[in-house]
C-alpha cells in the first residue's frame, strides 16, 4: 500500500456536477483544488453510469429565460455542439475535458473518501484532513486543505466531521410548509435505475432472469406509463426505497429495481401487448441506483417552501433555481398515487449563500442535494443544473475564504458584495443583481453603435394558428407600448380583443395585473394587419418592463406564426391540459407558468408589429450591468443585417484614453432555449443561431483605429480576451462580422479592464 499526502487550498469531495462546477470556479480564481470522486467518471447522476437528464430552472421549458449560465451554461452549450445526439459517453467527455482544462485542479478518480480528521467541540469544529482509498491503485491519499466542500450528495464528509444535518421530512409546523407532513418522519425520496433499448432490425427473443418480477401482479401496469420505445429518464418513475435507508439499504434497493426493470421488459416483450417491440433488445441497464435524497446539512439558513413560492429575494442570493417542488410518494413505483406532484413558483427562485456552509464546522461548505434546505424545498433544489450553479457559488465562496484567510461565514458577513460581484463577473447564474465592479472601465463609457433595432415586429408568416384559445405575446414595453398590430385571417366579421398585463416581478413572465384592454373590428378576409390601441407605460422606477399581451380566443379568427424568432419576444398558448399523464405527474394546472405554455411556440412568435419604436435594444443596454433578461432583454441588437454586412458596438471615454488590458464579452445564447445533455429532445441547430460567430476588437488611439484581435467560428457565450500588450485607447469597438444564423448582431455585455 502506498501512502500519500496532497496539499491544496481547497478539497472538493464528490465529482457530480456540483463538485465539478465548484472545483472549476475555485481553480479559475487562482486556488489549487483537489477534486476527489469515488467513481471512474465525472458527472454523478448525469454520467454514463446512471444517465439522468440534467434538469434545471427551465423545467423543460416551463420557465422562461431560465437556462443556467456560468460553468453549467458552458457545459450545456459545448455539449450541444459536440454531442447533439445525446450520447452519454460524449457527455462524460465534455465534463471531463472541462475539468482537465483547469491547470489548478488535481483530479482523483476512483478515490473513496471515508476518513475525516476534525477537531473542536460539537458547537464549533474544523476539518484538518480527509483520507481516501484509490481503488485499483492501492493508494491511500490524505488531503489537507484550508476549506473542504462536501459535494458527495449523501453528505458523508460532513457527517464524519460532526456537521449538523437533517434526514427525512420536517413537520409542517417547523417552517409552516403546506406540503410538509403533520408529523416529522424519516421518509426520503427513493432511488432509480434506468435502462436503454434499441431496434436491431430483426426479431429478438427475451428470456427474463429468475429474479424478474411479474409486474402484472403489481399496480405498475395500471398506474404508470409503459411504452415499448421509451428509454432512460422516461422511466424515472422506476423508483423505490423512500421508506428504507437509501444509503445503508442501497444494495437491497438496487436488487428490487433490477427485478422491476427486467420484469417490465418481460412485460413489453412477452405479454403480447406491444407487438412493435418484436425487434427490440435491451442495450443497457444501469447498475448503480441514481439516488435522490439522504442527508441535508444545516447551514446558517434553511431554505424552505415559503421562500421558493414567494421567490424571496435574499440579500445574499448567489444562484437561482426554477424546477418545481417535485415530491414523490414514499412507496415509489408501487404507489397508487401519481408518481410525482409538482408545485411551481411564478418564475425562478433565489438561493442564499448562508445555505451553502455548515452552521457548526467552520471550514465546511457543501453543494448539490445536501445543501441546507428543508425536505420540501429540497424537492426543487435537488435537480442537477441547480446543484451545478450552487456548486459554482460554493467554489467561488471557498476561493474567497482562502484568499482572505476567512471562514465562509465571514465571507457572508463581511465580503458579500465581493462574492456576488465575483460571481457576476464569471457570468454565474444570479438574477436581479447589477454589475457594480468599480474596476470595470465599461461602466464609465458611453455606448453607441452602427445601428440599433428600433422597430419591433415579426412580419414573415409561416403557419396559421386558429385562435380557439387565449394566446399570449410577451414583448418589452421600453419605454411604452401604445399600439399592437396582428396579422389576422377572419372567417366572418368579428371583433379582436386584446389585454395588456404587467408581469409583477422582473424575473417573471406570466400575466400578473391587468393594465389595459383594447379591441378592434375585423372584417372577413385574409392576411389583414389589425391594429389595436393598448396604451401602457411601465412605471419609471420599475424593473419589470415587459408587457404580457393576451389575445382573447375567437373562433372566427386565425393568427399567423413566424418561423423566425425575435429576441425579446415570446409566444404562449393558454391551456388546462396536463403536461403528461396525470397518473404520472400531478401539476396544478391553474398555476400561471403551467397554464401559459410556450412549448409549442418556442422560437415561433406570432406575427405582430409594436408601436412606438422600442429602446429595448439600445447600445447602452450592453453596459447597463445586467447579463441576463430581467424585466427586459438587456442587450444591444443591431438592425437586421444583409449578407456580408458588419455591425459594431462602440464604447468611448469622454475623459480621455484609458488603459485596456482585458476585454470580456457576453454574446446572446438565448437562455430561453431549453438545452439537455442526453436524449430528452433535440434542437434543430448545434450552435445557438444568435451567437456571434466572427468578430474583431478594435481600439482608437490618436485618431487611428487599430485591430487588437480577430476571432472566427465562435460558438460560446462568454469570451475573455487578455491582450498581449496593454493599450491606451479613447474608444473601443466590437465589430460583428457574422452570426451563427441570427438576423442581428447581439451583444449582452461588454466589460473592460
Amino acid at each position: 500500500m502506498r501512502n500519500e499526502t496532497v496539499r491544496t487550498d481547497i478539497t472538493v469531495v464528490g465529482g457530480g456536477l456540483a463538485g465539478v462546477c465548484a472545483a472549476i470556479a475555485a481553480a479559475r480564481l487562482g486556488c489549487t483544488v483537489a477534486l476527489v470522486n469515488n467513481r471512474p467518471v465525472l458527472g454523478g447522476n448525469s454520467s454514463s453510469e446512471v444517465r439522468v437528464w440534467v434538469c434545471g430552472a427551465t423545467a423543460h421549458g416551463t420557465n422562461r429565460y431560465a437556462r443556467e449560465t456560468g460553468i453549467m451554461g458552458e457545459l450545456f452549450v459545448e455539449n450541444q455542439y459536440r454531442n447533439p445526439e445525446g450520447n452519454p459517453y460524449l457527455w462524460d467527455l465534455t465534463v471531463l475535458e472541462a475539468v482537465k482544462a483547469e491547470p489548478n485542479i488535481r483530479l482523483f478518480l476512483n478515490t473513496d473518501v471515508h476518513e475525516v480528521e476534525a477537531g473542536g467541540d460539537a458547537g464549533r469544529r474544523t476539518i484538518t484532513a480527509v483520507t481516501g482509498w484509490m481503488m485499483g491503485s492501492e493508494r491511500r491519499i490524505r488531503f489537507e486543505s484550508a476549506v473542504f466542500l462536501d459535494c458527495t450528495g449523501d453528505g458523508l464528509v460532513g457527517f464524519l466531521a460532526g456537521a449538523k444535518y437533517r434526514l427525512g421530512r420536517e413537520a409542517r409546523s417547523e417552517y409552516g410548509e403546506s406540503w410538509a407532513p403533520e408529523v416529522a418522519d424519516d421518509i426520503t425520496l427513493g432511488s432509480t435505475l434506468l435502462f436503454y433499448t434499441k431496434d436491431t432490425g430483426q426479431p429478438v427473443k427475451y428470456v427474463p432472469p429468475c429474479f424478474a418480477k411479474d409486474i402484472a401482479k403489481t399496480s405498475i401496469p395500471m398506474k404508470r406509463v409503459i411504452r415499448s420505445g421509451d428509454n432512460g429518464c422516461h422511466y424515472w418513475w422506476i423508483e423505490w426505497g423512500g421508506e428504507l435507508d437509501t444509503v445503508h439499504d442501497n444494495e437491497r434497493i438496487r436488487d428490487e429495481l433490477w427485478s422491476v426493470i427486467y420484469g417490465i421488459w418481460d412485460y413489453i416483450k412477452n405479454s403480447g401487448a406491444f407487438p412493435d417491440a418484436a425487434n427490440m433488445t435491451l442495450e443497457w441497464v444501469g447498475s448503480m441506483p441514481g439516488k435522490r435524497e439522504y442527508r441535508r446539512f444545516v447551514g446558517d439558513y434553511v431554505l424552505n417552501q415559503n421562500d421558493i413560492i414567494a421567490q424571496r429575494e435574499f440579500e445574499d442570493r448567489i444562484a437561482f433555481g426554477g424546477w418545481s417542488i417535485d415530491l414523490h410518494p414514499p412507496q415509489g413505483m408501487y404507489s397508487t398515487e401519481s408518481g410525482s406532484k409538482h408545485l411551481h413558483a411564478d418564475g425562478i427562485y433565489h438561493i442564499p449563500f448562508r445555505s451553502l456552509y455548515s452552521v457548526n464546522v467552520d471550514n465546511l461548505m457543501f453543494a448539490g442535494r445536501d445543501i441546507s434546505a428543508s425536505h420540501v424545498a429540497f424537492g426543487t433544489t435537488r435537480v442537477m443544473a441547480t446543484c451545478a450553479v450552487i456548486g459554482e457559488a460554493a467554489g467561488t465562496g471557498a476561493a474567497l475564504a482562502v484568499q482572505h484567510s476567512a471562514t465562509p461565514r465571514e465571507i457572508a458577513e463581511r465580503r458579500l458584495e465581493e462574492l456576488q460581484q465575483t460571481l457576476l463577473r464569471q457570468d454565474a447564474s444570479i438574477i436581479g443583481l447589477r454589475n457594480r465592479d468599480s474596476s470595470d472601465l465599461a461602466r464609465t463609457a458611453t455606448a453607441s453603435a452602427s445601428g440599433t433595432l428600433c422597430w419591433l415586429a415579426v412580419e414573415q408568416a409561416a403557419n396559421p394558428f386558429p385562435l380557439n384559445v387565449d394566446v399570449g405575446l410577451l414583448l418589452p414595453a421600453v419605454p411604452e407600448l401604445q399600439r399592437l398590430e396582428l396579422l389576422v385571417d377572419a372567417a366572418s366579421d368579428t371583433t379582436l380583443e386584446v389585454e395588456v398585463w404587467s408581469t409583477g416581478r422582473a424575473e417573471n413572465y406570466v400575466p400578473h395585473r391587468l393594465e389595459v384592454r383594447g379591441s378592434a373590428p375585423v372584417a372577413a378576409g385574409e392576411r389583414q394587419w389589425i391594429g389595436v390601441d393598448v396604451p401602457w407605460r411601465p412605471a419609471a422606477d420599475s424593473a419589470a418592463r415587459n408587457a404580457f399581451v393576451v389575445v382573447k380566443a375567437n373562433e372566427s379568427v386565425t393568427l399567423h406564426v413566424s418561423g423566425r424568432p425575435q429576441t425579446g419576444v415570446l409566444s404562449f398558448v393558454k391551456g388546462k391540459r396536463p403536461l403528461v399523464s396525470q397518473s404520472l405527474e400531478d401539476h396544478d394546472i391553474e398555476q400561471p407558468v403551467v397554464q401559459w405554455s410556450m412549448r409549442q411556440l418556442v422560437r415561433r412568435p406570432f406575427c405582430f408589429r409594436a408601436h412606438p419604436e422600442t429602446e429595448a435594444f439600445a447600445p447602452g443596454k450592453a453596459v447597463d450591468g445586467y447579463a441576463r433578461p430581467y424585466g427586459e432583454p438587456h442587450l444591444w441588437a443591431s438592425e437586421p443585417l444583409a449578407s456580408g454586412q458588419e455591425a459594431y458596438l462602440e464604447l468611448s471615454w469622454a475623459d480621455g484614453p484609458v488603459l485596456i488590458r482585458e476585454v470580456q464579452l457576453i454574446f446572446n445564447d438565448d437562455v430561453n432555449e431549453d438545452l439537455i445533455n442526453l436524449h430528452h429532445h433535440r434542437t434543430p441547430f448545434d450552435i445557438i443561431p444568435e451567437l456571434v460567430r466572427d468578430y474583431r476588437i478594435e481600439a482608437e488611439s490618436g485618431g487611428v483605429w487599430h485591430t487588437l484581435l480577430r476571432e472566427t467560428d465562435n460558438r460560446k457565450r462568454r469570451r475573455v480576451h487578455r491582450l498581449e500588450q496593454q493599450v491606451h485607447a479613447s474608444k473601443l469597438r466590437i465589430v460583428v462580422e457574422r452570426t451563427n444564423g441570427g438576423d442581428c448582431a447581439e451583444i449582452v455585455q461588454v466589460r473592460v479592464y
